[in-house]
């Protein structure tokens, strides 16, 4: 890995001058906003569209994306992983147009509140447990650990005040940041804040992908390591988008074999919709900001605008990371085998470990002294008995790592870009922080507290739990996320752990739309059911992709729905009352908008499938 990277003033300037009007802006646009939950919790219903798109893309694209997706991409599934983005585009839009003008009729403060509307009280409460889980167990552990990951590889090199910050300390400070942030100033902060950070993320994306396709172009080929088994032939002078399609075929395409382990073809069909429609549509830190939309027509607008957006992620983080891979693969080597040398001198010096590494001959041959500390922690577990875990240390690459081998080797030096490209990524990574923090205390004090424990609760005190919890569950993230280098790809872990949870509440609220007479416990059912039935997938069928396990969840989940509603109808289907003063009115400009979307994603699923010029 390039040890020539360095900050210089400039940069430190310019990244401590973005994130302080970053907070700035936030803040002072927050002013008085917490005299009430709805003030506090939802920026008093009144986000205008621009505000809610770029807050949406801001809340989303965060590190994981940044480093998970990019990582991903680097890999072997190279544009493959773009379809998160481009599926979301078009889920988006059916979001707009399928879910709001439900979730605004019924003047809702958090999803789970909605299926107490359809369902009953258990309902609401087993859909706001699971959430949290998912908030704090995933969401927020996997933020802070991707961004701390990114920070601390970024500044190896760099001490503040004669400190090297570690992956722990940029847990804390990126986890406490966001906690003081977003309990000071609610969602109207976080959404002001967005603005500007959604923007630069956007420009940051642009100048690394710029910076990479050039890199590329002036690289003789001989230095180059192609993606592709097969690569096809090319010139040295050829420009940067030639040599990128010659060295990748592979990876161009969209469409992967059936028995993908983690996007095969069949689960573009239904699979990959499954944590689409979820996320953007149920997951709270998402649809938060559009529970707070002055209108139906304000919130229409922003989430297409925001869905047009979509169409352009892959191409600022996709191909950066396909890039990273032909230019630093020897890199991308020496990082997996730090990687591998950190887990290892964490567990031998743990007397307590339970860790039990097996390794590969490969990796033997060139780790003689670390092989016999393994071999004598190994034989201590052995003797230790008990329940052992099995961790596999072998040679290849740390993918991961790809975004800031492209931020180290290409950003122009003592120009102030690097500290722009940093402050970017670190508001992004508070941001998405942020969203997340806002929307565990929000169901926590709204699902949980209010309604299990004091339902006549002051408005103040609302507010007074929802910034306790903020810090409450930040601490708790800082604690577990410096963890989560055991599970490899973030954004794997992040994707995959959601199974547990997404498919069943898809599965209940589509339900709940479309069928009006199934009885209350329905909702139960299927809530409870999909946990149960993933794991016994995974455990025992672990060869099917956890995006076809999610299908197969969210198909049977379904189908008891169905049988439960067919044999104890309701007398009467329920009915979604009114309770809300807002326009309820739709925007019929945004509709033509959004069939202009989803016709440019189909279009680009063709141009990157085995049909189009990308193969």
């Amino acid at each position: 890995m390039s040890d020539t990277f360095s900050i210089f003033t400039i940069d430190i300037v310019v990244f401590f001058l973005f994130i302080a009007a970053v907070i700035a802006v936030g803040l002072i646009k927050s002013r008085g906003e917490g005299k009430d939950s709805e003030s506090y919790f939802l920026a008093g219903r009144g986000l205008k569209w621009w505000l809610i798109g770029v807050s949406l893309i801001a809340a989303n694209i965060s590190s994981e994306q940044f480093v998970g997706m990019s990582g991903q991409a680097a890999d072997y599934l190279g544009m493959a992983i773009a379809s998160y983005e481009w599926m979301a585009a078009i889920t988006l839009v059916v979001v707009a147009f399928f879910f709001l003008p439900y979730f605004l009729r019924t003047g809702i403060f958090t999803i789970p509140q909605f299926l107490e509307h359809r369902y009953n009280p258990t309902a609401r409460t087993l859909m706001a447990a699971a959430t949290m889980i998912l908030l704090i167990g995933v969401s927020l552990t996997g933020v802070i650990y991707a961004g701390a990951l990114t920070m601390s590889e970024l500044f190896a090199n760099y001490a503040f005040f004669g400190v090297t910050l570690t992956l722990a300390n940029w847990c804390w400070i990126i986890g406490m940041v966001a906690a003081v942030y977003i309990a000071a100033g609610g969602l109207n902060a976080s959404a002001w804040a967005d603005l500007i950070q959604g923007i630069a993320l956007i420009i940051c994306g642009a100048i690394i992908a710029y910076f990479a396709m050039s890199k590329l172009g002036d690289t003789p080929v001989a230095a180059l390591t192609a993606g592709s088994a097969n690569p096809d032939p090319v010139a040295d002078g050829a420009g940067g988008f030639t040599k990128l399609l010659a060295l990748n075929r592979d990876k161009m395409s969209m469409i992967l074999p059936s028995g993908d382990k983690n996007i095969p073809w069949t689960a573009l069909i239904i699979g990959l919709w499954i944590p689409n429609f979820y996320y953007w549509g149920l997951n709270q830190y998402i649809t938060q900001r559009i529970l707070g939309s002055a209108s139906l027509r304000e919130g229409q607008k922003g989430i297409v605008f925001a869905a047009a957006m979509k169409l352009i992620i892959p191409f600022i983080i996709v191909i950066p990371g396909i890039i990273a891979f032909n230019l630093y693969s020897k890199d991308l080597a020496v990082a997996q085998e730090r990687a591998n040398e950190r887990a290892i001198l964490r567990e031998v010096g743990d007397k307590g470990s339970k860790t039990f590494f097996v390794v590969d001959e490969t990796w033997i041959s060139k780790h003689a002294e670390l092989q016999a500390k393994v071999a004598a922690h190994n034989a201590a577990v052995r003797a230790a008995g008990g329940e052992i875990k099995e961790v596999e240390i072998k040679s290849g690459y740390k993918f991961d790592a790809a975004l800031n081998l492209l931020i180290k080797n290409l950003i122009p030096q003592n120009s102030g870009l690097v500290g722009f490209v940093l402050a970017a990524l670190l508001g992004a990574i508070v941001s998405s922080l942020a969203a997340v923090l806002n929307a565990a205390s929000t169901i926590f004090t709204m699902d949980i507290f209010q309604r299990n424990f004091a339902p006549q609760a002051a408005q103040r005190t609302l507010v007074t739990v929802g910034r306790i919890s903020v810090g409450v569950f930040a601490v708790i993230g800082c604690l577990v996320a410096p963890n989560l280098d055991k599970f490899g790809s973030i954004f794997k872990y992040i994707q995959e752990f959601q199974g547990y949870a997404s498919p069943g509440i898809l599965a209940v609220f589509v339900f709940g739309f479309i069928n009006r007479r199934a009885p209350g416990y329905t909702g139960v059912v299927g809530l409870l059911l999909n946990p149960a039935l993933y794991f016994l997938i995974a455990t025992f069928a672990p060869g099917i992709a956890f995006l076809d396990r999610m299908a197969i969840c969210f198909g049977t989940v379904m189908i008891v729905m169905w049988l439960i509603g067919m044999i104890k109808p309701l007398p009467e289907p329920v009915v979604f009352k009114t309770n809300t003063n807002l326009n309820l009115t739709a925007s019929a400009g945004s509709k033509t908008a959004g069939i202009v979307v989803v016709v440019a994603t189909l279009i680009l699923y063709v141009i990157f499938s085995p049909l189009g010029i990308a193969r």
